[in-house]
């Protein structure tokens, strides 16, 4: 599994983050969704590694990464931190523009990234993620009942992880390791079997129900929108159009056009359908960038 690809552990003050680059060309950054880790990309990387620089992080909070204590607000598992994670260790790795690509979670902190730091980020892509605010002010009964993890695990009166922690088999589903891929299945159950990990998702949760969606709020109210190119990646058999057309859900959100492509696959697009995946990338990525 990514050979060829470094693996490291870099320090960026407040948080370690776990992380594998490689390859050779214009860099993207590819972001994980809950509850994977950066494993998620090995059948995707090394097909972008032939024409870019690849950098796949754990996100703060998830699989080897760390995370700060906990804030007031739970503002250390923000996406405008997970975005500053990701300026911080791309200016680490040398790479001061960058595309990045995030995947469900990973597409919140992508988003933030984009619009906080426009002046590093040349293309942005969405793989089955909205901004925050689009999904809590749509909110209604069959996205309670569809998407009710999302509430189970931000709330805090009677906190999720001493649920999962007490059988995580029994909360998380995956699939088998043959269909995940075997590194790829125990680098995830490593992780969900680490109580720290379990509470960095939660907390990442609880940050989506209140700052991420003041941060969202400020910016639609200051009139931002993401300046660079932007490709959304649908899976066919997910359901992020539960609240309607998620192109023009996005469109306000974007200063140019919202690119579209349907990936034929369920929630976990690079697992699934990696090949479909990859050849979308670099297409989208082939375009030239705009000027920083």
């Amino acid at each position: 599994m990514f050979d060829d690809f470094t693996l490291e552990h870099i320090d960026l003050g407040d948080v370690s983050i776990r992380v594998r680059h490689g390859g050779a060309g214009t860099p993207v950054v590819l972001l994980h969704g809950h509850p994977r880790t950066h494993t998620t990309w090995h059948a995707v990387a090394p097909r972008l590694a032939r024409e870019h620089v690849v950098v796949a992080p754990d996100l703060r909070g998830y699989g080897r990464s760390t995370l700060p204590p906990d804030a007031p607000g739970h503002v250390q598992s923000s996406k405008r931190e997970m975005a500053r994670d990701v300026v911080r260790l791309m200016a680490r790795l040398g790479h001061d523009r960058f595309a990045v690509a995030g995947h469900d979670r990973g597409a919140l902190a992508a988003f933030r990234t984009a619009m906080d730091h426009p002046e590093r980020v040349t293309h942005l892509v969405v793989m089955d993620g909205l901004p925050v605010v689009e999904h809590l002010e749509r909110t209604d009964v069959t996205f309670a009942r569809v998407w009710w993890h999302w509430w189970f695990l931000g709330q805090t009166d009677k906190p999720a992880e001493r649920v999962i922690n007490a059988d995580p088999d029994a909360w998380y589903r995956t699939p088998d390791p043959a269909a995940m891929g075997e590194a790829n299945h125990a680098d995830v159950w490593q992780a969900l079997r680490d109580p720290a990990v379990v509470h960095g998702m939660c907390e990442d949760y609880r940050a989506g129900l209140g700052v991420d969606r003041e941060h969202d709020e400020a910016d639609r109210a200051a009139g931002r929108r993401v300046r660079c190119p932007m490709l959304l990646l649908e899976s066919v058999h997910d359901d992020i159009d539960i609240h309607g057309d998620p192109t023009g859900i996005w469109a306000p959100w974007v200063a140019g056009p919202v690119n579209h492509q349907l990936i034929e696959s369920g929630h976990h697009q690079a697992e699934e359908a990696p090949e479909q995946v990859a050849a979308a990338l670099l297409g989208f990525l082939a375009a030239p960038a705009p000027p920083g």
